[in-house]
């Protein structure tokens, strides 16, 4: 009669769950601290449109913050006896900051063009529908942004060729785009409906969720355009 198998400390499914809140949360709280500086100034700023430049300007650390958080949940430890979630963090900072940054900045400057003229719409003159489309055209920015800080923290493309893949993923999956979608809407609703610092504070979570969404994503950059 074979003895009973026992699972050894850190592989339960207790400590799994305690390694993944002690991540989340240590992830969590590195993503504010890489940001703060931009997330202090944004307080500062106000929020009149005219101010939109400086808040875009305030923005600009939040984009590498953002994909070192990708990168040390992606590579994240599930063992409890074995957790290193701040120095994945940080090694994915000194990995991915300038490439991140290539991508953020002209897609801050890009969205703050649209945010601008929609809140100045009165006086362009134009129709109604260019309102729409206005819109609609900053939505898809934002999911595409989505797709490429996925990419460009977890992949070391050249910044042309991580654009062009966000392009082509926004619409091979639509499901991984649905549901960057989702998170976009949830982050709305809880900025709108509740305080602007709840997305802070719930920012590891959501990531977390974008790159289970983003799974496919992955998974296909991997078998097809990495050696």
């Amino acid at each position: 009669m074979s003895a009973p198998q026992t699972t050894a400390f850190g592989d339960g499914l207790l400590s799994r769950a305690a390694a993944l809140i002690h991540t989340l949360v240590t992830v969590g709280a590195l993503l504010l601290a890489a940001a703060s500086p931009g997330l202090a100034g944004l307080l500062l700023v106000g929020t009149d449109p005219a101010n939109l430049p400086l808040a875009a300007v305030c923005l600009l650390p939040l984009g590498p913050a953002v994909s070192a958080a990708l990168y040390a949940l992606h590579h994240r430890d599930r063992d409890l006896t074995d957790l290193h979630p701040a120095r994945s963090y940080w090694r994915g900072w000194r990995l991915n900051a300038l490439p991140a940054l290539k991508l953020w900045a002209p897609l801050l400057a890009w969205l703050t063009v649209i945010a601008f003229t929609l809140t100045h719409f009165s006086a362009t003159g134009l129709p109604g529908w260019w309102a729409v489309l206005l819109g609609g055209i900053g939505v898809g920015s934002l999911l595409w942004g989505a797709h490429a800080l996925v990419l460009t923290s977890l992949f070391a493309f050249r910044g042309r060729d991580t654009a062009r893949l966000a392009g082509y993923f926004l619409f091979r999956h639509g499901r991984a785009t649905l549901g960057a979608a989702s998170l976009l809407v949830l982050t709305a609703a809880m900025t709108a409906v509740l305080t602007e610092a709840l997305p802070a504070l719930l920012a590891a979570p959501l990531l977390l969720s974008l790159l289970h969404s983003s799974r496919g994503v992955i998974a296909e950059t991997q078998e097809d355009f990495t050696a």
